[in-house]
């Protein structure tokens, strides 16, 4: 993909970008608490940006902080998506019912995110911790509630009538021909939140994307990427267990997967024809495990609703999964992401609006290191984290 700015003749131009974001990002930490606060660490941080989407119904928002490491945070500011955030009937804790509701490519500096009530995607161009360049363009679809990007390829997940995948040019936001396809599924269900589809994803190769489908259907939908972007019509691959929510991959390539009705995380082999061979599953015994992240290649956590927790894991060199312990968090713990050293995590709490952060010990450990709030007080909806 062509970069809009190459780094040989950035540094002029990006200095002024972000001297023009200045104001608004000194403005938006006033409300923030976190450690170090506003303007300490430099422009940059000591280990980059963290984004968080507030998926506020009245005017959503990205906010973003640089890392201490050791698991700290420290607020930088706050970008107007130029849209607003929805709240699926029946959410509790988790408003857009979904992962990946925010996503960053760090290779390209393009950072993405959607904006459920208002059918649209927001897509940035990021300096460091700030957020500029930005445009504003139709999902091509309703209720958008997750995206994936990989270089010049970025698709939306649309969680309305019977979901739609829809890609576009991350370079021109022009929709990509071929990539229009339905997921076939059932429309007006409920509980809505439980109903719509979790989580879009590409394969680490690059060569499909993946679906969660949840409780319409409790099915792993794998979509081929064709030449300039074009998708072939989903393989539906029944879950091992029900509700597949959020997903991540193994340094092999396997398929890590969530599954909410028995909270579950079960591995997969994502065959080259679309379908999946379970590999191996395990379960936490506590309440609705939705969500899933890789702290490095050594550790991985999902988040537990419905029990205020956070579990890890590990997985095999062969892909199996063994349970080593959780760890309790505030309340309603969501979508979260880990630092890419896989040192620190960031747990979003939708229950409390809070990041709940911690570092990661050598063994998996977590050690609370504190709480920010992206909220703005008398505001919720909190949902999508994405980390440089």
């Amino acid at each position: 993909m062509r970069r809009w700015t190459r780094w040989t003749t950035m540094a002029g131009a990006g200095l002024a970008a972000a001297a023009l974001c200045l104001p608004a990002a000194a403005a938006g930490a006033d409300g923030l608490q976190g450690q170090g606060g506003p303007g300490a660490g430099g422009l940059f941080g000591d280990h980059g940006p963290v984004f968080v989407l507030t998926n506020d119904t009245t005017g959503n928002q990205v906010v973003s902080y640089t890392q201490t490491g050791h698991g700290g945070l420290r607020p930088v500011g706050r970008f107007d998506t130029g849209g607003v955030g929805v709240a699926l009937g029946g959410a509790a804790v988790d408003d857009l019912a979904s992962e990946g509701g925010l996503a960053y490519d760090t290779n390209e500096g393009v950072l993405v995110g959607v904006n459920g009530g208002s059918n649209t995607i927001t897509e940035f161009r990021t300096f460091g911790a700030f957020a500029g360049l930005r445009r504003v363009v139709p999902s091509g679809g309703t209720t958008p509630v997750s995206v994936a990007v990989r270089g010049d390829l970025l698709y939306v997940l649309n969680a309305g009538g019977t979901g739609e995948v829809q890609g576009f040019y991350a370079d021109s936001l022009r929709p990509i021909p071929g990539s229009a396809q339905s997921l076939g599924l059932t429309p007006g269900l409920t509980p809505q939140f439980l109903h719509t589809p979790g989580q879009i994803g590409f394969t680490p190769d690059g060569r499909h994307l993946v679906v969660t489908t949840k409780a319409n259907g409790s099915d792993i939908d794998v979509l081929t990427v064709g030449p300039g972007g074009s998708l072939s019509a989903p393989t539906v691959n029944p879950s091992a267990t029900p509700v597949p929510f959020g997903f991540t991959f193994d340094p092999a390539g396997d398929l890590v997967v969530t599954e909410a009705g028995t909270s579950a995380v079960t591995t997969y082999v994502v065959n080259p024809n679309g379908t999946v061979t379970e590999k191996g599953s395990v379960v936490d015994g506590l309440a609705a495990l939705c969500w899933v992240t890789s702290a490095g290649s050594r550790v991985y956590f999902g988040s537990n609703a419905g029990s205020a927790t956070v579990t890890s894991y590990t997985v095999s060199p062969s892909g199996i999964p063994t349970l080593l312990g959780s760890t309790p968090t505030d309340a309603g713990p969501i979508d979260l992401a880990a630092s890419t050293d896989g040192s620190s995590l960031y747990v979003e709490t939708g229950g409390s609006d809070l990041i709940d952060t911690f570092a990661v010990s050598p063994t998996g450990t977590l050690v609370p290191t504190g709480t920010v709030a992206p909220e703005l007080p008398g505001h919720t909806g909190l949902e999508g984290i994405a980390v440089g």
